[in-house]
């Protein structure tokens, strides 16, 4: 299976083609920013499709970033997302940023829960727990940093994300510190393009995942079926 992965969420503009048969990556591109998504991705994936010297038509499945992350960053890479998937008639997927944070800690089969977070400013933290075989601790949410420092009860965590260093600096000096912190801008693209691969398209809709509203308001030409979730 070809996969073309896309991920404009966060501080990063990135694609990759991933080939499941070899078990890798045969293109990708990655090129850390805060802004300009949009003048940028259609040129990096023209660039990576023709490094992985394959057509889009060769493509099997189109996965993307779906949040949380930055408003504009999200419609950016889904919207093109969806284009290619219409263009090139084939299904197109959708991955969380949380999940892609946590997917190559979860990959090393280690015991320590994980946890990661997007910082969401405000002293508010986008974040999700996993114990280390993958099941869901805490179910992605957005909190204040409190709340997500209140996840030590399932012990010493591994901490990931653009937040993690956040959550390194205020942990408790009363408890055992974090095996781990391993702060990254974005999630590496293999790990959204493996994602991508494992799930349904029914079951995971390429859509913005708001875990609340974003600051910026859409527009008539906003991207359908956005789902906006507020925590309580």
């Amino acid at each position: 299976m070809l996969i073309l992965a896309i991920d404009t969420a966060l501080d990063a503009c990135a694609a990759g083609v991933l080939d499941t048969d070899a078990g890798r990556l045969i293109a990708q591109e990655t090129l850390p920013m805060k802004r300009g998504h949009a003048e940028a991705l259609m040129p990096l994936i023209a660039r990576v499709i023709e490094s992985a010297g394959i057509a889009f038509s060769a493509l099997d499945r189109i996965a993307a970033t779906t949040g949380p992350g930055s408003f504009t960053g999200l419609r950016v890479g889904l919207s093109a997302a969806r284009g290619i998937a219409l263009a090139a008639d084939k299904p197109v997927v959708g991955v969380t940023t949380l999940a892609a944070f946590a997917a190559p800690v979860l990959g090393e089969n280690r015991e320590p829960p994980v946890i990661s977070a997007i910082d969401a400013r405000h002293d508010q933290v986008y974040f999700q727990a996993t114990s280390g075989n993958g099941a869901t601790l805490v179910p992605p949410r957005v909190a204040p940093v409190e709340e997500a420092l209140a996840a030590s009860r399932f012990g010493a965590p591994h901490l990931v994300g653009n937040a993690a260093k956040l959550l390194a600096d205020r942990w408790p000096a009363h408890l055992a510190p974090p095996v781990a912190v391993d702060p990254q801008a974005a999630p590496h693209i293999a790990w959204v393009a493996w994602l991508g691969a494992d799930i349904s398209p029914n079951a995971a809709p390429p859509r913005p995942y708001y875990l609340r509203a974003p600051d910026a308001k859409p527009t008539a030409d906003s991207l359908p079926g956005t789902q906006k979730l507020v925590a309580s």
